[in-house]
């Protein structure tokens, strides 16, 4: 049984198709619920900084059977102001938010700032996590759509593990945590 069905969450119903890309922005129709646990999610990788750390990252997400949509400064020929932490913050929180990608990975020097820049997109939680139970308690108890690293404090070894955490935990259906969640909604 997937820790999607134990949860009673449901599954992801129907495939998102791409139907149009322009300005850095996707569009798709056919979202569904994700399953947390399921492979071929569209997730959205975004960094101001191109290295090693986002690297790590593509290669777990694409060696986990997820469709990587890359943002910023990981986006060959980015237009001239794209690869800021305030850009690629809005952007990949935009991309979750519309259903373009089923979860968002954002990095920066800190982490901090593309924390602040997703979570100022409407729908967005955006949670900077830097070891795996934080990972997994921002999705148990806050259902984080996004997950922020800092660039300068994770290392490869460390962003597996965060990025397992992240995906093997699904959000409680405890009503006291999804009032909490359904509270950040309302605003």
């Amino acid at each position: 049984m997937t820790v999607a069905a134990k949860r009673g969450l449901g599954a992801f119903t129907v495939r998102p198709r791409v139907v149009a890309f322009g300005a850095g922005v996707l569009c798709l129709e056919g979202a569904g619920r994700p399953r947390y646990d399921a492979p071929n999610m569209r997730i959205a990788l975004g960094s101001d900084m191109a290295g090693e750390l986002p690297r790590t990252l593509e290669r777990w997400l694409g060696s986990h059977d997820h469709d990587v949509v890359r943002f910023g400064a990981l986006l060959p020929g980015a237009a001239a102001g794209a690869d800021t932490w305030t850009a690629v913050g809005r952007a990949v929180g935009e991309a979750v938010a519309s259903g373009a990608a089923d979860f968002g990975v954002l990095c920066c020097w800190t982490g901090t700032g593309v924390t602040i820049a997703a979570n100022k997109v409407p729908g967005m939680r955006a949670a900077l996590c830097g070891d795996p139970q934080t990972a997994a308690g921002a999705r148990e108890w806050n259902d984080a759509n996004v997950l922020c690293l800092s660039l300068r404090a994770t290392s490869g070894p460390l962003a597996e593990e965060l990025l397992e955490a992240w995906f093997a935990t699904a959000p409680t259906s405890e009503p006291r945590y999804r009032a909490l969640i359904e509270d950040l909604r309302a605003r």
